[in-house]
């Protein structure tokens, strides 16, 4: 399928710029596809200390300062601080990327301890989050709904949940990151998620390098591939490939409080 650019910009939700071998030359070849914006969440302390530089390599690179559950034990009073000093730069538009893993060594009850300090970060800081979970849906948003989250809202990285959980998500005021996974042949559940939820709560995502969609499963995703996600997405949705940039590319900027393209 060629990637083709659509006339309304694409914007890649969730991607780990800092983790490609060669960052010029990535912007450019998902320029050239029609990606127009993109944002980068935090994973550790020391690269979340590196964002910024990032963000000054482009006004399209957008920036979510947070500590990812797979480093919930690097969390400390000194970090907090820093994080929120973070959080004040002009590109940082979430907090992110936070949640739940129960694939992680870091003991359930640090992740979640760290989960609810950063939703508090949030709401105080008027950010919206960028929320990671991973077998842990259910907790996520019980822990959401304990703390408020529904005034700051955010989005669901990666989605692959229920419909239920998805509703409950958008209850919350969690957009849906939709990403490679709605484009793999044998994938079920989501691309009928993605035909039935409401059109204003999608947004799209590559994660790249992770999560390549079809058909580069089996080596590095890029950012470049956004159009092949937002392909499927049109096919399953019956829109245009510029109404789908139109209606993800807004409901994104709504979400994060950007002004639209």
């Amino acid at each position: 399928m060629p990637l083709t650019s659509p006339m309304v910009p694409l914007f890649d939700t969730h991607v780990h710029l800092d983790f490609l071998p060669d960052l010029p030359t990535a912007l450019a070849r998902a320029d050239a596809a029609g990606v127009g914006r993109f944002v980068v969440p935090g994973v550790s302390l020391i690269q979340c200390r590196r964002l910024p530089a990032l963000a000054a390599e482009s006004a399209a690179i957008l920036i979510a300062p947070g500590l990812h559950p797979l480093h919930a034990d690097e969390w400390g009073e000194s970090f907090a601080a820093e994080l929120e000093h973070l959080l004040e730069h002009p590109h940082a538009v979430a907090v992110g990327e936070v949640g739940l893993d129960r694939n992680s060594r870091s003991p359930a009850v640090n992740q979640e301890r760290l989960l609810r300090r950063l939703i508090g970060l949030a709401r105080n800081l008027g950010k919206p989050l960028l929320i990671h979970q991973r077998r842990a849906i259910g907790r996520v948003l019980e822990i959401l709904r304990q703390e408020r989250a529904d005034g700051v809202g955010g989005i669901l990285h990666a989605f692959s949940g229920s419909l239920e959980s998805a509703r409950q998500a958008i209850d919350l005021g969690f957009a849906l990151g939709i990403g490679g996974v709605v484009t793999h042949p044998q994938s079920r559940r989501l691309p009928e998620l993605v035909r039935q939820l409401p059109a204003d709560w999608l947004v799209l995502e590559t994660d790249a390098p992770d999560l390549p969609p079809h058909p580069h499963r089996g080596s590095d995703n890029r950012p470049e591939y956004l159009p092949l996600i937002a392909a499927r997405v049109a096919e399953l949705r019956h829109w245009s490939r510029d109404d789908t940039a139109r209606i993800t590319s807004g409901n994104a900027a709504r979400i994060l409080g950007l002004a639209a393209d």
